[in-house]
């Protein structure tokens, strides 16, 4: 299926809810009124109901409870508390989809996420423009899983959807993968631009003139992610270490090619709906 044909599926591309995009809104903001942020979330019951549960949950291990949105930004910070509602409502909108392990899927998500700000900081790339864009990095692959789910199915039987060479193989079936797709979502959700290029260009970050620094910390974590879901081990982790690109931004291999780094959870947290 082209790829405009599939933006056009009735299941592809859910509507971003209303408290989404004030929350958007706020990421082109310097000072962001953290109050008001909290307000934006909790005139939304079901999205708050959904960040407490995954703020208290094991994968963040918080020192004491939270108890609504106001307490989740004052512990946890404004950047993971709003990815989380951005997550949250995007687990709502594909709660339905198919042939996919999601709790496995938001996992992932949330490892890159972690990770991308873990290798942001040293480097001083945004912090919070690559937390956020690691978090939704991946959400391509709902969207080709509920608009076209038969061929994604038999796709996920030869090439499973965390393979190192899953862009690959999207792209040698349809011509496009997971990054276009989802930058698509983005763009349709109105995020920062600089966002939706991270998303867009994160399987080639540097190539054909392009330069975005935020896309290429999203390609070394969602690699040390996918790596982690599959269990590479230490000589895997060696052997498919994307050094072109760490040495670009600069990155120490070390702080990512050992098994136990600090940003990597297995721990489960699932952002769709029950």
């Amino acid at each position: 299926m082209q790829l405009d044909k599939l933006l056009k599926q009735p299941n592809a591309l859910p509507s971003a809810p209303r408290v989404v995009r004030k929350l958007i809104e706020t990421f082109d903001q310097e000072d962001v009124d953290l109050l008001q942020a909290a307000a934006y979330i909790e005139d939304d019951p079901v999205l708050t109901a959904k960040l407490l549960k995954m703020a208290n949950s094991a994968f963040f291990g918080l020192h004491r409870a939270v108890t609504n949105a106001r307490d989740a930004i004052s512990v946890m910070g404004l950047i993971k508390v709003r990815a989380l509602v951005v997550g949250a409502a995007l687990g709502d909108g594909f709660h339905s989809v198919g042939g996919m392990n999601l709790n496995q899927f938001w996992r992932y998500s949330l490892n890159t996420a972690n990770l991308s700000r873990y290798i942001a900081l040293p480097i001083r790339i945004d912090e919070n423009t690559a937390f956020t864009a690691g978090l939704i990095h991946c959400i391509g692959e709902l969207v080709m899983h509920a608009g076209m789910p038969e061929a994604m199915i038999d796709l996920d039987r030869s090439v499973p959807m965390l393979d190192l060479k899953r862009a690959r193989a999207e792209k040698g079936m349809f011509g496009y993968c997971y990054a276009e797709v989802g930058a698509a979502l983005a763009r349709e959700w109105r995020f920062p631009k600089r966002m939706i290029d991270a998303v867009g260009h994160q399987i080639a970050p540097f190539d054909n003139d392009v330069y975005e620094p935020i896309a290429g910390v999203i390609h070394i974590a969602s690699w040390r992610a996918r790596a982690e879901e599959l269990s590479l081990g230490s000589e895997g982790l060696i052997n498919t270490y994307p050094d072109p690109i760490g040495l670009v931004l600069g990155i120490d291999p070390d702080t990512v090619i050992g098994e136990e780094i600090p940003a990597l959870t297995r721990q489960d947290v699932a952002l769709e709906s029950a």
